[in-house]
């Protein structure tokens, strides 16, 4: 229907259908979702924002299926194969484990409508059978990821498929816009608009605070440079969500991460026995492997009915969950967020979140889980891991009622996916410079792309770049009369089968004898095995027998005892939007104001914390200093997050060693961080220096945490998605070693050869922004520079310095067991003491002055 025409006849009647659809299901269309169906007749395209589970799907969703009703004069009549209808919508999903709920959600309102619709998924779980009719025909509807849909795109006879697209959703966008899948999807939306002008894009979207950037980039520009019009439709359904927190009868004044785990264990067990089905959320997948196993230690019986489920385990034990979950053949499912997204649990009544959910989005998506349906309320009950998480739970919940969600960025100018992309034109049939510029430059990743920028990824392509252009294995794509093509058979497969942007860790799968397939585990934590032992996984214990062909081989053992895998960069940081909520929060507990259960409960803490030093105010930065048998300790709470903390520590014990030589060792937590020095380092005289000061930032942030070795390892992630690195054939793949060692040779080659390498640039620039997290360092100093700093000297160790010594002495013991020794710490901590003796320094006006220039680094 045009813009701004009115509703024909025939569309009134359609919808009129739909609505009786509605209603014997017992719903009544919302009016959000009557706006976006009237928008999509229009032409319009947007994003709907509102919460997990309140109707987004359906909102998208009827729209074509109103436009299909209005145009088929016979909707009821059989077609026959032949006349099948062409593709006209795409739905495309971040997981392939959403595929399957996806495509049945979507069939069971055109089955009941009588719309000679067929509907199917295509994702890397797809069978072959399938896939093989699909190249002869796809569905009228298909919902598939961004790296099938890339696949799609590789095909030369990419432009017929889609000739008659007229709609594609994109679901979950806010799980893809600040990443490269995210950016992905910008590449794939423009050569399908590029195809099909008047294609019609909506991105369904829940917990994002930046929803006019998630438009923007979801929709892109048009060949002008001027923004395309973006409809943003809010659900303004209400949707209650009840947070609650587990909370010890007994609290301790010097707590530490980890330590009320099995404190909680009974009432977490009590309140499962009274959930009708529950699903508790682990933040990571070594936490989620221990709590599986202590529900079934407190409990046997529960083993029938408990189930565990993160992103490790086999398709088959995900799938097997996932229907067990929905059917109530499992009332009990322990995972990771491998179950955050929008898959329909409609049966849970209770989730639970252990530990803190580090986020107010996160909580949120994860609360969402249960009552996921309209008008039906969302309860988590959240049980923390140490007492100052009872904080984070209460901030949270004031965040959530304040409406202060994090945003997430888009990214900019990828050029190693964008080296992907051009390949996947070139074998789809070809592209031409000039005509693909000006296609990249409509989305927000590439809308800055240069043209020296787009010439060096075709020089790439073509030949490696200036460093590899003796070497015929890189001369992926060659030009012919002005196209640029794929001509060797051999390139075109190693493309497809590399294709996509997510990079796993070196995956070693795990297997019985007998063959059954468990999942995959890190080859750092197999290489440490030998054969007899013992270890924990997919909620089994298991014996290792031997490790062969990247397979590591098992068996069923006794008893419930064994080491728990462990998988890298499973911790999360506190996010920006969190940490400013814990600071408000602090404040009011400063100001004696303790106003939920969950503050109330931590009271004895914070007032152990005053009463021994300070609670700082938001507009202050606490540095406390005390000396025990370990050496001279530093602690500095700026409440910004692990990530930050780690660079901040880092920046400051570089900072200080420039002033006079000195050692340091350094623990951080979402609180604050450690600096622990055999000699007493000379903190007044750095802080007159300009510690915190953000001049030199970037020298100073490089230097301090090797960020040359941090960008090697960063390259390997770009090299494999730009194509530099085959990671082999199915059945055939490299082990890590090989992809490292071949990773670090190119490293070394583009760095002394190749000067100005875009690629090495990237990875560079990413260390900073995603690792290192410096915009965010940037603006935490920004903060600190104008913050009154209350330094403090305390005989003892305080609650708030308690746990960064636990984390440090974690990391050094061996014989002793920790809980022993932090049991002798908390006999030490506890000893009377008088209150430390504050210094005020007031740094912003030092800092001012400095910006000109700083002594701290050269």
């Amino acid at each position: 229907m045009p813009n701004g025409s009115p509703p024909s006849p025939a569309s009134t009647g359609a919808v009129e259908r739909v609505e009786h659809w509605f209603a014997t299901r017992g719903w009544e269309p919302f009016a959000f979702q009557r706006e976006v169906w009237d928008a999509y007749l229009a032409g319009e395209s947007g994003l709907i924002h509102a919460a997990t589970g309140t109707g987004k799907t359906y909102a998208a969703w009827m729209g074509p299926v109103i436009e299909a009703l209005a145009e088929n004069a016979k909707p009821r009549r059989a077609r026959r194969r032949s006349e099948a209808m062409p593709l006209r919508v795409l739905w495309i999903t971040p997981l392939r484990a959403l595929a399957a709920d996806t495509e049945q959600a979507l069939r069971d309102p055109i089955e009941a409508l009588g719309l000679p619709w067929t509907v199917e998924s295509r994702t890397g779980d797809t069978s072959q059978a399938r896939r093989a009719r699909q190249r002869q025909q796809l569905p009228t509807a298909l919902v598939t990821t961004p790296e099938s849909l890339s696949l799609l795109l590789c095909r030369r006879d990419h432009a017929a498929l889609f000739t008659d697209l007229r709609c594609v959703v994109v679901d979950e966008w806010h799980e893809l816009l600040s990443t490269k899948r995210g950016a992905q999807v910008e590449l794939c939306l423009a050569r399908l608009r590029a195809l099909c002008p008047h294609l019609r894009t909506w991105g369904l979207s829940a917990t994002l605070g930046n929803l006019d950037v998630a438009a923007q980039t979801l929709l892109g520009y048009q060949g002008d440079g001027a923004p395309r019009p973006a409809r943003l439709v809010r659900g303004v359904v209400p949707k209650a969500v009840e947070i609650e927190a587990l909370v010890p009868e007994t609290m301790d004044r010097f707590p530490w991460a980890g330590h009320l785990n099995t404190k909680l264990l009974p009432e977490v067990m009590r309140r499962l026995e009274q959930a009708t089905s529950a699903i508790v959320f682990t933040n990571t997948r070594s936490q989620c492997e221990i709590w599986f196993q202590s529900i079934i230690a407190a409990n046997p019986s529960w083993f029938e009915f408990t189930a565990i489920h993160h992103g490790s385990l086999s398709r088959r034990q995900r799938e097997d969950v996932e229907d067990g979950l929905k059917t109530g053949r499992y009332r009990i499912v322990v995972a990771t967020s491998s179950l955050d997204l929008g898959v329909d649990f409609t049966p849970v009544d209770m989730v639970m979140q252990v530990g803190s959910p580090k986020g107010v989005a996160r909580l949120l998506q994860r609360a969402g889980r249960s009552g996921h349906n309209p008008g039906r309320t969302s309860r988590i009950v959240c049980v923390p891991t140490h007492a100052f998480e009872l904080v984070e739970v209460s901030a949270a919940r004031d965040a959530i009622a304040a409406n202060r969600i994090e945003s997430r960025d888009p990214l900019d100018r990828p050029l190693d996916l964008l080296a992907q992309h051009l390949v996947t034109l070139a074998l789809g049939g070809g592209f031409r410079r000039d005509t693909v510029l000006a296609e990249l430059r409509t989305t927000r990743a590439y809308r800055l792309l240069t043209e020296a920028e787009l010439d060096w990824v075709i020089a790439f392509i073509t030949h490696g770049g200036e460093a590899l252009r003796a070497y015929p294995e890189y001369a992926k794509v060659h030009e012919v009369d002005d196209t640029y093509v794929v001509t060797d058979r051999r390139v075109a497969l190693r493309h497809v089968l590399n294709i996509g942007t997510i990079v796993s860790d070196a995956a070693i799968a795990v297997k019985y004898l007998s063959g059954r397939r468990l999942g995959t585990v890190e080859e750092s934590f197999v290489s440490r095995l030998s054969p007899g032992d013992k270890f924990i996984f997919a909620g089994q214990p298991l014996e290792f027998v031997r490790l062969r062909d990247l397979v590591a081989w098992v068996r069923k053992a006794k008893g419930m005892s064994g080491a728990i895998p462990r998988w890298q960069g499973a911790r999360m940081p506190l996010s920006t939007e969190l940490a400013a909520a814990v600071r408000d929060t602090l404040e009011a507990a400063r100001l004696g104001v303790y106003p939920s259960r969950e503050m109330e409960a931590v009271r004895p803490v914070l007032e152990t914390q005053a009463e021994r030093s300070v609670i700082p105010r938001p507009d202050e930065l606490l540095i406390e200093r005390t000396e025990t048998r370990d050496g001279h300790h530093v602690f500095v709470y700026p409440f910004e997050g692990r990530l930050v903390h780690e660079g901040l520590a880092a920046l400051c014990a570089y900072r200080i060693a420039q002033l006079g030589p000195i050692s340091f060792s350094f623990s951080a937590n979402d609180y604050g961080f450690e600096l622990l020095s055999p000699d007493p380092a000379p903190l007044e005289e750095a802080l007159e220096a300009g510690l915190f000061s953000t001049t030199h930032l970037l020298y100073d942030i490089t230097h301090s945490l090797n960020a040359a070795e941090l960008a090697r390892r960063q390259f390997r992630e770009i090299a494999r998605v730009a194509g530099l690195i085959f990671q082999g054939y199915p059945g055939q793949s490299k082990s890590m070693k090989q992809v490292q060692a071949s990773s670090s040779l190119l490293y070394d080659v583009f760095t002394k050869y190749d000067e100005g390498n875009l690629l090495v640039r990237q990875a560079q620039r990413e260390v900073l922004e995603r690792q290192l997290e410096a915009s965010r360092l940037g603006r935490v100093l920004e903060r600190l520079s104008v913050s009154t700093v209350r330094l403090v000297d305390v005989e003892r160790p305080t609650p708030l310095a308690f746990p960064l010594m636990v984390d440090i002495t974690r990391a050094r013991l061996s014989t002793e067991k920790l809980t022993q020794r932090v049991r002798r710490m908390t006999v030490a901590a506890e000893k009377p003491t008088r209150s430390g003796q504050a210094s005020v320094f007031r740094i912003g006006e030092r800092v001012q002055r400095l910006m000109g220039g700083s002594g701290a680094s050269p």
